[in-house]
C-alpha cells in the first residue's frame, strides 16, 4: 500500500506535511519520531479518522485497521473478549464463535478468556485482544500505533514478538509506530523516520541503523546507547 503526498491540518496548523510513504506487502515499516513528530497524526490518517489530502493506494482503504496505545479505551467493556473479537468478523453468525476462538489463539491467548470482559485481563493480555479483534477484519494493512508503549517491560518484548511471529505465519503488513528506535529496529523492515510533520529519512532497518543520513535520526540513535554502538 503507498501513501502519496498526504497532509494533514488543523486550522492553520500543518500536523503532516506532504508525506509518501510505502508500505510493500508482507513489510512492516516502521514509523519513529518524537512526541508531536506527526507520526500519530499520520496513523490516524491512513486509518481513515482525521480528514487529509492526499491519496492512499495499491489497496482498499477500507481494509485498514488500527491498533491503539491503549487497549482498554478501545474495547467495549460492556463486551466478552470473545463477544469484542468476533463484532466484525466477515463469517455466518453460526460461525463467529469459532472463528473468534482461532483469532484468540493466534495471538497466543487461551480461549478460555473469551468469556471474561477487559477489566479482567492484563494490559498485555487487552492488547492481545484489540490486535485479535483488528486481525479480524482481514486488512490488507495494520497500523499500529504505539502498542507497546503503555505496557510494562517486562509484556512489550512477547508483545513485540507477536507482531514479528504474525508477519511470518500471515503475511501481515504494517505500518507499526514508535518512539522508541530500538523498538522499531527489533520488528521492522523499513524504517521511516519523522519529524515536524515530514519525513526526513527512510530505508531499510539496518541502513538506518547502521549509516544515519539525516541529523534528526543521528539524533534518535544517540538517545538509545546500544543503537548508537551498534
Amino acid at each position: 500500500m503507498i501513501i502519496e503526498n498526504l497532509t494533514v491540518r488543523f486550522g492553520a496548523f500543518t500536523a503532516v506535511d506532504d508525506v509518501t510513504l510505502e508500505v510493500p506487502p508482507g513489510a512492516i515499516v516502521g514509523l519513529v519520531g518524537e512526541s508531536g513528530s506527526g507520526k500519530s497524526t499520520l496513523a490516524r490518517a491512513v486509518a481513515g479518522l482525521v480528514p487529509y489530502t492526499g491519496e492512499i493506494t495499491g489497496g482498499d482503504p477500507r481494509r485498514i485497521q488500527m491498533v491503539f496505545q491503549d487497549p482498554y479505551a478501545s474495547l467495549d467493556p460492556r463486551m466478552t473478549v470473545g463477544a469484542s473479537v468476533a463484532e466484525g468478523l466477515r463469517v455466518p453468525r453460526a460461525a463467529r464463535r469459532a472463528e473468534a476462538e482461532r483469532l484468540l489463539s493466534l495471538v497466543s491467548l487461551p480461549v478460555s478468556l473469551a468469556g471474561r470482559y477487559p477489566r479482567e485481563l492484563s494490559g498485555g493480555q487487552r492488547q492481545r485482544v484489540a490486535i485479535a479483534r483488528a486481525l479480524g477484519a482481514e486488512p490488507e494493512l495494520l497500523v499500529a500505533d504505539e502498542i507497546t508503549s503503555a505496557l510494562d517491560v517486562s509484556v512489550q518484548g512477547a508483545v513485540l514478538n507477536l507482531v514479528r511471529s504474525l508477519r511470518a505465519e500471515l503475511g501481515l503488513s504494517m505500518l507499526f509506530i514508535s518512539h522508541n528506535l530500538a523498538v522499531v529496529r527489533y520488528v521492522s523492515d523499513v524504517v521511516a523516520v519523522m519529524h515536524r510533520g515530514r519525513l526526513v529519512e527512510v530505508g531499510a532497518t539496518e541502513e538506518v541503523v547502521g549509516a544515519p543520513k539525516d541529523d534528526y535520526t543521528r539524533s534518535l540513535l544517540r538517545a538509545v546507547p546500544r543503537l548508537g554502538r551498534a
